[in-house]
């Protein structure tokens, strides 16, 4: 066995999102061989890839059928985040990919999907923030257990900056960690779009693969901010199976996909899917409908990232600050976590297929 077998063998296997083999997208690194033993490592492009046993056996495969067949083969995993930001990163410069988690309408469970896709993320290795963009209703404080705790504050060059809290491995920002949550926050447009900017200007948000911005429902001042103040890589819409979601829903769609915005939608997740009671594991009731989300995926050909069903756990954790990601719920857990895998590579398909991330400039 040689370096440059090995080499022209794993030059077969294709990355499967991509479309191109792993030799060609530069994701083999270190190889070393010894007698019978070859080792190396595949750079992945997110830590979250649920591809990674595909690609494994696909590798092993390879070698065997055109190198040796007795070799023994270690592959190991590491991963380099795409991005594809060509801003000149004059604002979160250590941010790789910015996702905006959006609804058309409230109470469809954008907050939870938010939270628990961040975590999701963090859980596959990846740096994740969450930033709570919610200015009238922030929920993150709740869902975190992280009410009445104020953020830091550091210096940085000039002027002052905001640390986030960092709770469960991810980082936190919300305006609920800077007002009494007993006072509501009565702003005009103006005033709410100001505070977005300084959680992205005025805050230390480092080094991220993704950072997640839980938007308010509809389609408003804050979203137009967002999207003319930093180059989001993508937006994720929110629905339940419900026809009056679904109506909202397609707002949103239009909004991200008019061509003064032209922020990329990088799928659909379809929220509260069916309930199964815990004494009927094998029953489903669709209490909002069946399959809406899928057929508006199918209308608008976007991906349907997920389907999270309506389980008792997932509401009684955001209650206590325990969210399901980071509790015992084994089988809600990996419903969350397909689904976090399912965004990580339409992120990835989307730096590799799209042109560059930028700042929305509109025309008034």
């Amino acid at each position: 066995m040689t370096e440059a077998n090995i080499m022209k063998a794993l030059s077969t296997v294709q990355e499967p999102d991509l479309g191109k083999d792993i030799v060609t997208l530069n994701m083999v690194k270190d190889i070393s061989i010894t007698g019978n033993e070859v080792e190396f490592t595949v750079v992945l492009t997110t830590p979250a890839c649920p591809l990674k046993d595909m690609i494994k056996s696909a590798c092993v495969k390879a070698i065997h059928t055109l190198v040796n067949e007795d070799a023994v083969v270690k592959l190991r995993f590491t991963a380099n985040t795409s991005s594809n930001r060509k801003d000149g990163k004059a604002l979160l410069p250590g941010v790789k990919n910015i996702i905006a988690v959006v609804s058309g309408k409230g109470g469809v469970g954008k907050s939870t999907i938010a939270a628990n896709l961040a975590l999701a993320l963090a859980r596959g290795g990846a740096s994740v923030g969450l930033m709570d963009a919610d200015i009238y209703g922030p929920s993150v404080p709740i869902m975190f257990g992280v009410r009445g705790e104020r953020p830091l504050m550091k210096q940085g060059g000039e002027r002052g900056l905001i640390v986030p809290i960092e709770k469960f491995g991810i980082k936190l920002m919300s305006i609920g960690l800077l007002v009494d949550e007993k006072q509501a926050v009565v702003w005009r447009g103006p005033m709410a779009s100001s505070a977005i900017r300084q959680f992205v200007s005025d805050v230390d948000w480092g080094e991220l693969d993704y950072l997640v911005i839980d938007m308010p429902p509809g389609t408003g001042d804050i979203h137009l901010t967002l999207v003319q103040t930093v180059p989001v890589t993508g937006a994720i819409i929110v629905t339940t199976p419900q026809p009056v979601a679904l109506a909202d829903a397609r707002k949103a769609v239009a909004m991200f996909s008019q061509a003064q915005i032209k922020v990329p939608i990088i799928g659909l997740v379809e929220n509260m899917s069916y309930f199964t009671p815990l004494e009927l594991p094998e029953n489903k009731y669709y209490i909002f409908g069946k399959e809406g989300g899928r057929r508006m995926a199918e209308e608008y050909d976007l991906p349907l990232l997920g389907q999270i069903p309506l389980v008792q756990s997932i509401r009684e954790g955001g209650d206590i600050g325990v969210p399901i990601m980071v509790s015992d719920d084994e089988i809600t857990r990996k419903q969350f976590g397909d689904f976090a895998g399912q965004v990580a590579r339409s992120i990835a398909m989307r730096n590799a297929d799209m042109e560059a991330t930028k700042i929305v400039e509109l025309v008034v």
